[in-house]
């Protein structure tokens, strides 16, 4: 039975298989196990590395042995770094599976449950029941602009009609004004006086007005 098999508890081909859920879990353990034991091989080597060192010089047969036993120590330990990464990578691709698999069958459970929500459904009744939507709407637009026309009483009016006649009474009123202008000119002026106006005064009268000027301001003094 391979290391695996022992791990797994895998008993033979009539052995009921694990579940994902079930082989993570005993790859966690596993790997707890394993880190375990390289604690304590790290602990074992730093230990032979002590002995060693102190019989380095007093006895070099000790120092010796305890270094094998630390290369011994050593290898197991690379080994289980490399059993640790092989758990690793196969725990990492359960959990992938295993979150794949639970994904799909939601999936599946959602496809499920969509088809029975579609079942009682036609596609051409849909398409009937969006055409009747839309001409509704079109129906409730018409009559919201229906209500929302002016109301004029039956009345209609044509707007260039209504221009034109504009048009002309601002011609007729321009006209009348002319013909007021015009007719200025045959009103008649004021006449001309017949008499003659009064003659400028005489030099003569000037010059005696000057002397009863004169008179009067000599009877003042």
């Amino acid at each position: 039975m391979s290391v695996f098999g022992k791990l797994f508890g895998g008993g033979g081909k009539a052995g009921k298989a694990a579940t994902p859920q079930e082989a993570i879990q005993k790859l966690r353990e596993t790997e707890a196990m394993l880190t375990k034991k390289q604690e304590f091989l790290e602990q074992k080597i730093s230990a032979e590395l002590l002995t060693a060192k102190k019989n380095g010089t007093k006895n070099k047969r000790a120092a010796l042995q305890a270094l094998k036993r630390k290369k011994r120590y050593e290898k197991q330990l690379a080994q289980i770094d490399g059993t640790l990464s092989t758990i690793e990578f196969q725990r990492e691709a359960l959990e992938n599976a295993n979150t794949n698999t639970e994904v799909l069958k939601n999936m599946g459970f959602a496809a499920k449950a969509m088809k029975n929500a579609h079942q009682n459904m036609d596609i051409d009744k849909v398409d009937d029941l969006m055409q009747d939507i839309t001409e509704q709407q079109e129906l409730a637009q018409e009559i919201s602009d229906a209500i929302s026309k002016p109301v004029g009483f039956g009345e209609e009016f044509d707007e260039d009609e209504l221009m034109a006649e504009l048009e002309e009474l601002e011609q007729e009123e321009l006209d009348n004004t002319l013909l007021e202008i015009g007719g200025t000119e045959n009103v008649p002026l004021p006449s001309v006086p017949s008499t003659s106006l009064p003659s400028k005064p005489t030099k003569k009268r000037e010059e005696e007005d000057e002397d009863d000027m004169e008179e009067l301001k000599a009877w003042a003094m």
